[in-house]
């Protein structure tokens, strides 16, 4: 089985942010491989003109919103997140699949990390309290 392509004209289909983030969560671990010591290509990725016109077009398309839903404001860093995780090899060699705004999203910074590194809704993820140690396995 091939992997799923996610796209924003599917996700604006669903109604709610749970919905929303069910579709897109990585379920703890990225698809492909990091950039490790090939960081600076992506760095620099992201500090060229074709992305900072394709992150201010998305930002407008979404009206800086939590994963483009009216009433979900985001009031720090507007995040472009890459529904479809990216590898170096797409930046070198498939600069539309990186850019194509049908598979990029706003996020803030809790629904990214969530997105990549939970199975929970940041809406639903636990509180500490006092002696707990583990608030994931709750």
């Amino acid at each position: 089985m091939g992997t799923r392509i996610r796209t924003y004209n599917e996700l604006i289909k669903l109604k709610t942010f749970d919905e929303r983030f069910d579709y897109l969560k990585l379920n703890g671990a990225v698809a492909k491989e990091t950039f490790g010591f090939d960081r600076y290509i992506n760095q620099a990725f992201y500090r060229s003109d074709i992305w900072k016109q394709t992150r201010r077009d998305v930002i407008l398309r979404d009206m800086g919103n939590d994963l483009g839903l009216k009433d979900y404001d985001i009031h720090g860093r507007i995040l472009i997140h890459h529904m479809n995780p990216i590898s170096l090899d797409d930046i070198m060699f498939d600069l539309d699949f990186v850019i194509n705004k049908n598979y990029l999203i706003t996020t803030c910074l809790n629904t990214h990390n969530a997105i990549h590194y939970s199975n929970q809704s940041p809406n639903k993820i636990a509180e500490r309290a006092q002696g707990d140690t583990c608030p994931w396995k709750k």
